[in-house]
């Protein structure tokens, strides 16, 4: 028989042993167990009266037995076998908002430089050169024009564009509240990704932490940026989860779904600057305020018929179905940053991710004056690249640590001075995982995926 270990059903941790760990699923569902084998991501949903058979042998365990190194190669190569596709880009260092939680110094948002057209421009050409020596002939790679606010450098932004279209893949991260018909015009008519930010339904909890340096809310704005949109498939729309907001939740879906939002991420606040952390709600509350959040999406879909997917919820639940489909890199170590994406700060110097700008430690060069692949090999990247949960307590023993990925690093380090710690919401991804079992257990997963998720995958393993 493998070694097992029992985890309880509210314990911190989701695991406290190696080999395949038995999770209950809780809330409706007591007679199933998942049966998790951490290394692989491989599970299972087992019966409990048929937990000792299933453990005993049989198809299950022995067709597992004879993919386990195929899924073990394949969840080495998504951890450890990517190369950067994708540069986060500041244009400028500012913003025209002082919103209470911004992971970015507030010194810096308010006082610092832009990007000319020309710079923007050079930093592009010098992207283009590097990922046309390390890409794959016909892959395209990403940039994300990304804050603070880009549209503050919308000049040299919407020029870089233009002069770079057929290179790259372009997605512009905004506010929302300088995004007018003329810009909305130029990104869709370009087909550029858009995503915008609202933290609330309504004006008066929107409002409590994204606010101009005037103290003026500015959901209004963002609601006129969302009508612009209306109908283009390419925009979504962020909810940074705090303290402000988390009892609002469902209604933040509702007004999302009735504003036709096709994606939307609700997400937990960062806590990598002192503001964040101020805004951090507690990790059970903000779990429990977070399912019914996805529920009520689940039931709007279920009333209209139409989606609003919760892309950071859906990449979970990717994590656990189908591991390599994923997208989005926070919930996997070592994390995207510096592996699977770049991020350049209006001066030029190299971050392994837009999260680490402001801490100056993890500046890993200079696109100006060095390479993105001198950066790439440097110390300050290798301490996020190299990040690895294995030796990490309690994180090591965690069967979930490859659908989970113990994020943000940056976030890690500011509040432990350390990498090796324990994310700061590990209740929320244990109950996030648990909700997206019962989800498989009723049939129900494909509910909260886009559609056509699954278009050109193989499967590796599959047995009723």
């Amino acid at each position: 028989m493998p070694e097992l270990s029992l985890a309880s059903s509210r314990g911190l941790h989701f695991n406290s042993g190696n080999g395949f760990a038995l999770q209950p699923l809780d809330i409706g569902h007591p007679d199933y167990l998942a049966l998790v084998e951490p290394e692989t991501a491989f599970w299972a949903l087992v019966r409990k009266p048929e937990l000792a058979q299933v453990l005993g042998g049989g198809p299950l365990l022995e067709s597992f037995r004879e993919r386990r190194e195929t899924l073990r190669r394949e969840m080495q190569a998504l951890r450890f076998g990517s190369r950067p596709s994708t540069a986060y880009v500041n244009p400028t260092d500012r913003c025209n908002l002082d919103c209470g939680y911004c992971y970015l110094p507030r010194e810096l948002r308010r006082d610092g430089q832009d990007m000319t057209a020309e710079r923007l421009c050079e930093a592009l050409g010098t992207l283009r050169a590097h990922f046309r020596q390390t890409l794959p002939a016909g892959v395209k790679p990403a940039v994300v024009f990304h804050g603070a606010e880009p549209l503050l450098a919308r000049t040299a932004v919407f020029a870089a564009i233009d002069a770079y279209r057929d290179d790259f893949q372009f997605a512009v991260q905004t506010n929302g509240t300088l995004l007018d018909e003329a810009a909305a015009e130029f990104l869709t008519e370009r087909k550029v990704s858009v995503g915008l930010s609202l933290d609330g339904a309504a004006a008066e909890i929107a409002d409590r932490s994204r606010r101009d340096w005037g103290g003026h809310g500015v959901s209004g704005k963002v609601l006129r940026a969302i009508e612009l949109l209306k109908g283009y498939p390419a925009y979504s729309v962020i909810c940074t989860m705090t303290t402000a907001n988390l009892e609002a939740l469902p209604e933040v879906v509702e007004r999302f779904h009735a504003l036709e939002v096709p994606v939307c991420m609700l997400n937990p606040v960062r806590c990598t600057q002192p503001g964040g952390q101020r805004a951090r709600p507690d990790d059970a509350a903000l779990a429990a305020g977070y399912l019914r959040a996805l529920e009520r999406s689940h039931a709007l879909y279920r009333e209209t018929g139409r989606k609003l997917v919760v892309a950071n919820f859906a990449n979970v639940l990717l994590a656990i179905v189908a591991p390599t489909a994923r997208r989005l890199m926070c919930d996997i170590a070592p994390c995207g940053g510096g592996r699977c994406f770049v991020a350049v700060s209006s001066a030029g110097d190299l971050y392994p991710c837009s999260e680490f700008i402001g801490l100056p430690e993890f500046r890993g060069g200079n696109l100006f004056t060095g390479s993105v692949q001198d950066a790439l090999a440097s110390d300050a990247f290798a301490r996020v690249t190299g990040r690895t949960l294995e030796g990490v307590e309690p994180c090591g023993r965690c069967a979930i640590r490859n659908y989970c990925g113990s994020p943000c690093p940056a976030e890690v380090h500011a509040l432990h001075g350390t990498m090796d710690a324990p994310g700061a919401f590990c209740e929320l991804y244990e109950e996030q995982v648990r909700y997206a079992f019962r989800l498989i257990a009723d049939g129900r997963e494909q509910n909260f995926l886009p559609d056509g998720w699954d278009r050109g995958l193989s499967t590796t393993f599959a047995l009723g």
